[in-house]
Formats: C-alpha cells, sequence, structure tokens
C-alpha cells in the first residue's frame, strides 16, 4: 500500500528521471535531488489493486466483527478499493481459539502484518507470539505452552489493525460506533497513563490507552484496563447514613452537611484543632484535596492534615520498551502532598496518625477513602474505636466505615473531573464519563458545600483557584494541556517536536470512516 514513483532531479538541466518500478516509500532512503510522487494514477491504481488483492481471502464478516467500526481495513478499501467485489464470495469459517485470558484469535482475519509479534518482543519483552507455517499458511499463534498472559497483554488487541486479536472480555457486548469516549487518567499506579473510557448508558465497556509520550506512550496494563469491577459493584455506598442507637439510618445530603460539621467541628473546638484529623485520600483529584484541605483549616488552623494511606505492592516492573508499572498503588501521592505542605503542615502520613490515635491525641478523624481494593482490615480499623467520632467517606464498605458514626458515598475517578500528579510530577485532567452511582454525590460537591460554596462544582475553577494559591500548581494557570504538563520540570516536548513545527501522531479513534458511513446509512433509510 505504500509503494510510490521515485526519481532523480539533475541539478544542472533541471531533468527528471523516474525509476519505472514501484518501490516501498518505508525502505527508501531520500537524498539531495530525490524526487517522490504520491499520488499518480500508477501509484493510486497500485492502492486499488492492494487493496483488492488482501479482500480476496479476507472474510467479509464485518456485521460480527468487534473491530468494525475502527478497522484499517475497512477505511483503507473506502478510500482506495474497488465498489464492488470481481472475485467470487467463498464462503469461510471463523477460526477462533483463545491466545491468553484477555486475547482471542480470528486466524481468517489476520493479515499477517505481525504487530502483535513484534509487541510481545519489543516492548512487553515476553515473545509468546509467532508466525508459524509459511506462505499463504502463515498464521500467528503462541509457542506450545506459553499463553499470552504477560500484564501488558491487553495491547496487542488494540494494535491489531483488523479484528484477528479482540478482547476477549469486551467481545461481542456493545457497537462501537454506540460508544462514547471520555479521556480520563489511570489511578491504578501513579504511572498515571492517560487512558479513554468508552462508555453507553451510562455504562462503562472498555478502558484504552490513550497515546501520551510523557506518560505512557501507547500503552497500559491489564490491571488499569481490566480490573474496574467495583465500578459497579452492587455493595457499593450509595447515600448517606448515620449511625443512632447502634442502627444505621439513611441521611439526605443537606442534614448530611451538617451532620459532617457537627462531628468534626465539636472534636475541634472541644479539645483543639491538633486532636482532629483530616484525611485526604491519594485518590482524590488535585481539586478535592485542595477543597477538603481549606475546609479543614477553615475549622481551626491547627487541624491535623493527613496523607491518606498510600498502597504499595511488591516493586516497580519494568518492561523491554520503558513503560512502567508502579508498585505505588495510587493515582496523586505527590499532588496530596504538595498541597498539604502548601497549608503549612508537615504532611503526617498513615502510620503517624495510628501512632497519634494510640496515644490519645487524636480524638476524631474525618477519613476519605476512595479505593478499588480492600486497603483496610479489621485489626487496623480497631485503633479508630477509641475515637470519639469518625466519619468516612468511600466506595465502597470497609472494616474502618463499619465502625464510622456517619458515612458519606464517595465516586470514582470515571465519575468526576479532577486532575492528578503521578510518581514525576505531572499532571494530568481526567473528565467524567459516568453519572454518580445512586444517590452519590461527586466528591469535589461535597467539599465545596462543607466550604458553603454556592452553585455547582467546576474543577477547571478550582484549578485556577490551585493554581493562585499553591505556587507547586502556578504553571496550571493556564489549564493542563492534553498530555499533561510536567510540575517540576515545565512542561515536556513531544519527542517528535522540530524546529520545523510538531509532528503530530494521528490518534487511533473508534469512530472510523466505515461507522461513520454506516450512520449515515441508517440514517436515511
Amino acid at each position: 500500500m505504500c509503494l510510490v514513483e521515485t526519481g532523480t532531479k539533475n541539478k544542472e538541466t533541471g531533468e527528471i528521471s523516474m525509476v519505472p518500478k514501484l518501490v516501498p516509500a518505508c525502505q527508501t532512503p531520500a537524498k539531495d535531488g530525490t524526487v517522490v510522487v504520491t499520488n499518480s494514477p500508477k501509484v493510486k491504481a497500485n492502492q486499488n489493486f492492494v487493496q483488492e488483492g488482501i479482500l480476496l481471502d479476507h472474510p467479509v464478516d464485518c456485521p460480527i466483527c468487534d473491530q468494525a467500526g475502527e478497522c484499517w481495513l475497512q477505511d483503507y478499501y473506502f478510500e482506495f478499493g474497488h465498489q464492488e467485489r470481481r472475485a467470487d464470495i467463498h464462503p469461510f469459517t471463523s477460526k477462533r481459539r483463545e491466545l491468553g485470558p484477555h486475547v482471542s484469535l480470528f486466524a481468517d482475519r489476520c493479515v499477517m502484518c505481525s504487530r502483535c509479534v513484534r509487541f510481545t518482543r519489543e516492548v512487553s519483552g515476553e515473545g509468546e507470539l509467532m508466525v508459524i507455517d509459511r506462505g499463504s499458511h502463515a498464521e500467528i499463534d503462541v509457542f506450545p505452552g506459553f499463553p499470552i498472559e504477560n500484564k501488558m497483554s491487553g495491547n496487542v488487541n488494540d494494535i491489531c489493525p483488523v479484528g484477528a486479536l479482540c478482547s476477549t472480555d469486551f467481545l461481542y457486548e456493545q457497537r462501537v460506533w454506540f460508544l462514547e469516549a471520555q479521556n480520563s487518567v489511570c489511578t491504578k499506579c501513579s504511572t498515571g497513563c492517560a487512558t479513554q473510557m468508552h462508555v453507553n448508558h451510562n455504562q462503562l465497556y472498555r478502558i484504552q490507552p490513550r497515546f501520551n509520550p510523557n506518560a505512557n506512550d501507547w500503552w497500559m496494563c491489564d490491571a488499569g484496563r481490566y480490573e474496574n469491577q467495583f465500578v459497579t459493584a452492587p455493595e457499593r455506598l450509595d447515600g448517606v447514613m448515620i449511625r443512632r442507637n447502634n442502627a444505621w439510618e439513611p441521611l439526605d445530603w443537606p442534614h448530611a452537611i451538617r451532620e459532617v460539621y457537627n462531628h468534626v467541628a465539636d472534636v475541634a473546638l472541644n479539645h483543639g484543632g491538633s486532636h482532629l484529623a483530616v484525611v485526604l485520600s491519594p485518590f482524590l483529584s488535585c481539586e478535592e484535596a485542595y477543597l477538603l484541605a481549606s475546609y479543614a483549616v477553615s475549622i481551626l488552623s491547627d487541624v491535623t492534615l493527613v496523607v491518606g494511606k498510600i498502597p504499595v505492592v511488591g516493586q516497580d516492573e519494568k518492561f523491554k520498551a520503558g513503560f512502567t508499572i508502579r508498585a505505588e498503588k495510587c493515582p496523586n501521592r505527590r499532588g496530596v502532598e504538595e498541597i498539604v505542605k502548601h497549608f503549612g503542615k508537615q504532611p503526617l502520613d498513615w502510620d503517624g496518625m495510628l501512632a497519634k490515635i494510640a496515644t490519645g491525641e487524636i480524638k476524631g478523624a474525618y477519613v476519605t477513602g476512595g479505593y478499588g481494593d480492600p486497603w483496610i482490615d479489621d485489626a487496623e480499623a480497631a485503633k479508630f474505636e477509641r475515637l470519639e467520632s469518625l466519619v468516612v467517606q468511600d466506595i465502597l464498605p470497609s472494616p474502618l466505615a463499619r465502625r464510622a458514626k456517619l458515612v458519606l458515598p464517595g465516586v470514582t475517578a470515571f465519575e468526576k473531573d479532577g486532575s492528578y500528579v503521578n510518581h514525576a510530577g505531572l499532571i494530568q485532567s481526567a473528565s467524567w464519563g459516568l453519572r454518580p452511582h445512586g444517590g452519590a454525590h461527586v466528591d469535589g460537591q461535597t467539599f465545596s458545600d462543607l466550604l458553603g460554596r454556592r452553585g455547582i462544582y467546576n474543577a477547571a475553577d478550582v484549578l485556577k483557584e490551585l493554581a493562585v494559591k499553591v505556587p507547586f500548581f502556578a504553571r496550571c494557570a493556564e489549564g493542563v494541556p492534553p498530555a499533561g504538563l510536567n510540575l517540576v520540570t515545565g512542561q515536556e516536548k513531544h519527542p517528535l517536536t522540530t524546529e520545523l513545527g510538531t509532528v503530530t501522531h494521528p490518534t487511533p479513534t473508534f469512530r472510523s470512516e466505515a461507522s461513520r458511513m454506516l450512520e449515515v446509512e441508517s440514517s436515511t433509510r
């Protein structure tokens, strides 16, 4: 498809002599005087015939193919192919086999581009995939006994251009042209992969990486892609609950805001601000952490601000292409720490707070969670029984929530706007794609109501305020660019930025020319 006409221009006479044969543009070196023609009738005819040749043995099963609507082969057909098929249509069988827990292969659809093989060798470094047989019998397969089950296996589904490799988790779930995309940031570790969530009718169907050279390039791990069941967990907290006479009672939000103040302010006003701990979870966005810290010091300036529990699992896992899965399993530890420092506080960590609870220095606490995985056990939660008052704001029930006097429902990162600072100081913004679960309010709205602010919470406005008040975030005064902004070193340049301008990469989109034509066709019937 990339064959072009080339020639050489004589500097003295200006005469151009062309090479009689077409050559591959991707493998032809350019030099002074080289002439390249990419749109001649000869080139276009070649593209047309190559496209037809590819489709001779390719099954036309677009109506049942998951890749339909975002298939490169469909796009190439609409741009280069014949309008009608000139060859006989042969019956085909969809030979499907599982290559791993998240990867299904439809061998008939494969065009043998070998991108998936290169990925397992050059990026993930595991090398599970190979090409078996030769000539027209060649197929992609795994080495016997070595299924593709590395922690980045889902990326091979993304880079397959024709739907030969499909996500087993998404297979036959939804037609892609019905999905709405929202840019987000993965909260599974401190790498902070730029992602895109695909939603329809308030249901999250899949998560894919967005290209970001400053964070994750084109990739993301399987944990961030597939382990998001907590978003739709039936046990999610969906309303305010208060404990009265050893029984839980529901509470509406106006009364809940008043009860929060009664529980935390009474401790601060009766015992002093230092005896009240306000815990800022590393899963809060920067804007939310700023509002909650502002509320805490508005009660009394010496309220104890605590950086929430930092989940750490194992060690950093580095892959061949430089992608790293961080052991720190939270998205915004650094941002929360900087906000706590701004309010004149040396950040108190989780263990430090537990020690002060044990000695009686802390008598009340407002704890924010947002953890998607179990994060506290009964033994640790039992230490909070010494407190006079405990308010917990979280998305899932926990041993700590069961010991609280007031429980507020929180929301996940998929349900709110906000910004997160990764391990390297890169701040990125995420947009909401799902409505808050049940009767939950966006966390930023809850903190804004506690501060007595009027109107609907707007993360962009809070970020501008944050940039003015906290020097660490000063570079965010004009907002956060799509690729993020490094708050330590300044905005990083795209690796392909040159003096002549910026080389842009077309981000793969799930709304291809094929899907748009299908929509036009259905609307005209």
